[in-house]
């Protein structure tokens, strides 16, 4: 079951559970299509890609509720950007 991470790791910008916003990779981290944009869709915690997260029906939130634990770990890009560089 998802968790439905509610911020961007990188800027912490809002991700509600309705949000097309929201992007995530395999591990579920989480971060805003802007973000995914400046990270060049890698995931700078384990360096897969990025897909757009599901949206948990409205009916199924008292039973599945989505996370209140903010993650907020911000990406220095320069450093990411070299290091995903680097690896081509």
């Amino acid at each position: 079951m998802l968790e439905i991470r509610p911020t961007c790791e990188n800027c912490n910008k809002d991700l509600p559970v309705e949000s097309d916003n929201a992007m995530i990779c395999t591990f579920e981290c989480t971060f805003c299509a802007n973000c995914t944009e400046l990270l060049k869709d890698v995931c700078p915690n384990c360096g897969g890609g990025f897909e757009k997260r599901p949206i948990r029906p409205a009916h199924l939130l008292n039973k599945y509720p989505v996370s209140k634990v903010v993650v907020y770990k911000p990406v220095e890009i320069s450093a990411h950007l070299q290091k995903i560089n680097s690896s081509k």
